[in-house]
């Protein structure tokens, strides 16, 4: 008993679809995304720390602080274990 099967010899591939595409180009290392990050803090670091490795530039900590300061009450206390919210630039 041979059941109907559906012929695709006439189907040929090319790059077209209808799924959407999404456009990262704009997104570099992630410090560009609109979206917050979420940083723990460990032993050692400080917000400067933080600014210079997440914006590349330790002036950057007040943007930081200030995206914290329902958790931080003084910028140079910040303990290993806290959750930083790290806003985009």
């Amino acid at each position: 008993m041979t059941k109907d099967m559906p012929d695709f010899a006439n189907v040929k591939g090319d790059s077209s679809s209808t799924a959407t595409k999404t456009d990262f180009s704009n997104v570099q290392g992630g410090s560009s995304s609109t979206a917050t990050k979420i940083y723990e803090v460990v032993s050692g670091d400080s917000l400067s720390k933080i600014a210079r490795r997440e914006y590349g530039n330790a002036n950057e900590w007040r943007r930081i602080y200030e995206a914290n300061q329902d958790i931080l009450k003084d910028p140079d206390k910040i303990y290993p274990g806290q959750k930083l919210n790290i806003p985009p630039l």
